[in-house]
This record gives C-alpha cells, sequence and structure tokens, in this order.
C-alpha cells in the first residue's frame, strides 16, 4: 500500500458515519464533536452522507441516525470466523471459572474490533458488548498487544499513519507511543489498561489483554475486563494472567491445529 496523507474530508465523514452508528443517533453538535470538526462542516458532511442515503433526519426531532443503506456497504466483506467458533468454547468456560468477561478482538485499521466476547455470560459487567464494538487501538489493552506483537514492518505503518493523521492530537499520540514499551509487553506477554475511556461505561473497567497466535504469527487479542473497584491491576495480574494465558495458549493451539470449532 502506498504512503501518504489520507484525504482529510473522507477521513472526516467516515468519523462521522461511525460515530452515528455507535451511539444510534447524534445531533448536529455531537456529530461536529466526534468528527472534530467545526459545526459548519458537521453541516456539509451530514448533508454529503444524508444525500447519499447513508443517514437521515429523525421524525420531530434534530438528531440523526443511520439508514438500512450502511448494511449494504458490508455485504462483500469476508471474514473467517473460525477465530470465533474455536475461541468460543474456551472464553465461556474462562468466565464461568473466573466469573469476569472475556472479549477477543482484532486490529482493523486505527481501532480494535471486537469478535466475540462473554459479557452476556457474566453478572461482574456493566454492558453487554457485541460484534464490531471498536476501540482505539493506543488506548485500550487490547491494541497494544496487537501493536506489540505486529511484524516490525506493520507495526511501523500502523503508527505512522497515525502520525500523518489529521484528527489525532501529536501531543497525545508522542505521549501514548511512549507508554506503549512494545519490549515490556512482548517480553511479559500482556499488556493493561487502567480505567478504559472509550467503553460504554468510561473509567469503570480496568483491562489485561494477551496475544493469540495463528503458527506463530498474531492473530487476537485476547482480554479480561473487570472493575476498577473489585481490584487493583496489580493484583488482577497475579490472580488471574496465568489462567488468562493459559486460555489463549489453547486457542492458538486449535487455530495452529485446524481443531473442529466446539472439540474438546
Amino acid at each position: 500500500m502506498e504512503k501518504g496523507v489520507p484525504i482529510r474530508s473522507i477521513t472526516r465523514s467516515i468519523a462521522a458515519l461511525k460515530a452515528i452508528n455507535r451511539h444510534g443517533s447524534l445531533s448536529m453538535m455531537e456529530i461536529a464533536r466526534a468528527a472534530k470538526v467545526p459545526y459548519p462542516t458537521a453541516c456539509r458532511i451530514v448533508q454529503t452522507l444524508a444525500y447519499e442515503g447513508l443517514i437521515e433526519q429523525e421524525p420531530a426531532r434534530k438528531r440523526y441516525r443511520a439508514t438500512p443503506l450502511v448494511q449494504t456497504l458490508a455485504t462483500g466483506f469476508q471474514h473467517d470466523d473460525e477465530l470465533v467458533c474455536i475461541a468460543r468454547r474456551h472464553i465461556v468456560d474462562f468466565t464461568r471459572r473466573a466469573g469476569w468477561p472475556m472479549s477477543i478482538a482484532i486490529r482493523v485499521g486505527r481501532e480494535m474490533m471486537l469478535r466475540d466476547s462473554t459479557h452476556s455470560n457474566s453478572s461482574l459487567t456493566f454492558e453487554n458488548y457485541y460484534p464490531g464494538f471498536t476501540l482505539p487501538i493506543l488506548d485500550s489493552a487490547s491494541g497494544r498487544v496487537s501493536i506489540a506483537f505486529a511484524d516490525d514492518e506493520e507495526r511501523e505503518q500502523i503508527l505512522q499513519f497515525m502520525w500523518i493523521s489529521q484528527d489525532i492530537d501529536n501531543a497525545y499520540l508522542s505521549t501514548a507511543e511512549i507508554s506503549l514499551d512494545v519490549e515490556r509487553i512482548r517480553a511479559e506477554g500482556y499488556a493493561v489498561q487502567g480505567r478504559n475511556h472509550h467503553n460504554l461505561t468510561p473509567g469503570r473497567t480496568s483491562s489485561i489483554a494477551v496475544p493469540v497466535f495463528r503458527n506463530g504469527r498474531f492473530e487476537a487479542a485476547l482480554t479480561m475486563i473487570f472493575f476498577v473497584a473489585a481490584m487493583k491491576i496489580s493484583e488482577a495480574v497475579e490472580r488471574y494472567l496465568p489462567e488468562i494465558k493459559a486460555t489463549a495458549a489453547a486457542i492458538s493451539h486449535d487455530l495452529s491445529n485446524g481443531a473442529p470449532a466446539g472439540s474438546a
């Protein structure tokens, strides 16, 4: 893929559409904040998306929501569900034993996308999360694991693209990149995120993530999520990290050896 500066107007329009889709509906001001654009620019983006039939204004309310046409954008998408099929029984077993929900996510662009989770299998959660939910790659334990275990060239491309993106503050990115500590994550085999701020309950949960491999190559991030009020990260690492790693190792083994989904 050629390296270059993204087309800013397209990037902003996609950010607006993703925000509307994520929240169900948004006002014009909320769209402007989500896309990080001035209000007049948000108006032009909304007019364009509405003209293309991707969003519509709600009846009797000045809020905008996605239309069924958005679904057609995914009709050509093909994804191997083997990861989900194989991982499912392992993460359900973990949650049954430990109580805490577990998720498995893959990197999609600059975000981590949830492929499956056991939030609905546990009472130790504030919200249910479904496939397609996204988290920023530098502000999540799963994202840090994804970057750390990516090939050197791939990691460089991810970070370079984030540097040239116009919607990310350079001071923030510099601090986040420094705190990434790739060598430590690779050596210790896990990453943490204290007080997740980009989920549905900001600041109320923390996470521990480990890598899942297919034939020695990074495939996904496996994450345990727990209440901030329940325990410190250091305590969670001491109590649960060995079992989290064991779960990831079992999934990696099955992925690499082609174990049938749901097999014992």
